[in-house]
């Protein structure tokens, strides 16, 4: 797997941290039923819930990329799109539920970055692809 793929991986998992912590300091997980659930599945109270889940979702990440896509593992390449598309697919969600509330919705304001960082890394992999 080339640098900048790997790169991109860890560029792509560190926006995914910035998120989180943007969804949890404007407590997301009292405003949308899908993290309320998930907070709640941790059995603690829910912001700790909701924050345990977010770090759990961190460190699935940078384990990922620490032991297949540094490392260039056969499913390092799977793994990177399926992270890739997961987060542009967030990111145009938090966009289409603050349109939806006509303002501001919890992970507004990363969005972007998400979108970004995972584009750039779906470039990179058709980028290589194609070489």
């Amino acid at each position: 797997m080339e640098p900048r793929i790997r790169i991109a991986f860890l560029i792509l998992i560190l926006s995914q941290a910035v998120h989180s912590v943007e969804e949890y300091v404007f407590r997301l997980y009292d405003l949308f039923a899908p993290a309320r659930f998930v907070a709640d599945l941790v059995g603690i109270e829910r912001s700790a819930g909701f924050a345990v889940a977010n770090v759990g979702i961190f460190l699935l990440g940078i384990w990922c990329w620490l032991a297949l896509v540094r490392r260039g593992r056969p499913a390092a390449w799977t793994v990177a799109w399926v992270w890739g598309l997961i987060e542009i697919a967030n990111g145009f969600g938090h966009i289409a539920l603050a349109s939806a509330a006509g303002g501001y919705f919890p992970g507004l304001y990363t969005a972007p970055l998400l979108i970004a960082a995972g584009l750039w890394l779906i470039a990179c992999l058709m980028r290589f692809e194609r070489s």
